[in-house]
């Protein structure tokens, strides 16, 4: 299916998307987007209200796939649930190296709207990152880790750290670097937890 073929709606999410996540949400102009998508402001403003619920579509859009994918490098991972964890962060640090890539557009997003604590942007964001930890301390507790909310709590920081820096930096190392710490808390965790190292 070509872009001129997708519903309306999909159409202007999906040009959204690209220029909120490739220029910021506070960059772009829903003139900027009716434009990409091949409509009238009307036309978009018949499917959206306004730019915030825009905005919050175009988060939502990214959370299944994002989730999904972490599932996916995670299972794809050799070894044990250490390696695994590790592996997730390699991955990160693989698309980090590709050029369009921007960090986290719910941590970008969170960034440029942090003086709004209530916009539903903020509440889809920090749902997706619950999302996240719930995910590994679910998958941890399944593996007999101790403290395995905390752990999850741990590994989501050292996530949401690296995306930090590599955006700063430049330098995906920080997300290697990060999952070799990520390694080694769960490591002990599987000791304290089981008595033998993974």
């Amino acid at each position: 299916m070509t872009s001129e073929e997708l519903p309306t709606r999909d159409r202007i999410v999906n040009a959204a998307s690209d220029l909120f996540y490739g220029e910021g949400i506070r960059a772009v102009s829903v003139d900027a987007v009716a434009e990409k998508a091949g409509v009238t402001k009307r036309t978009l403003y018949y499917h959206f209200t306004s730019k915030d619920e825009l905005i919050a579509a175009y988060l939502r859009q990214r959370e299944q796939p994002n989730l999904a994918r972490l599932r996916r490098w995670y299972a794809e991972g050799e070894g044990g649930v250490a390696d695994k964890t590790r592996a997730v962060f390699r991955n990160l640090a693989r698309s980090a190296r590709r050029p369009s890539w921007k960090g986290c557009a719910f941590l970008r997003t969170s960034a440029e709207l942090a003086n709004m604590p209530g916009h539903p942007a903020m509440k889809i964001g920090a749902a997706h990152k619950k999302d996240f930890e719930n995910w590994f301390a679910a998958t941890f507790e399944a593996e007999g880790l101790a403290d395995a909310a905390l752990l999850a709590r741990q590994v989501v920081l050292l996530l949401d750290g690296s995306f930090a820096v590599v955006l700063l930096h430049r330098d995906p190392a920080y997300m290697e670097a990060a999952g070799e710490a990520a390694f080694a808390l769960v490591s002990a965790a599987r000791r304290d937890g089981v008595g033998q190292a993974i």
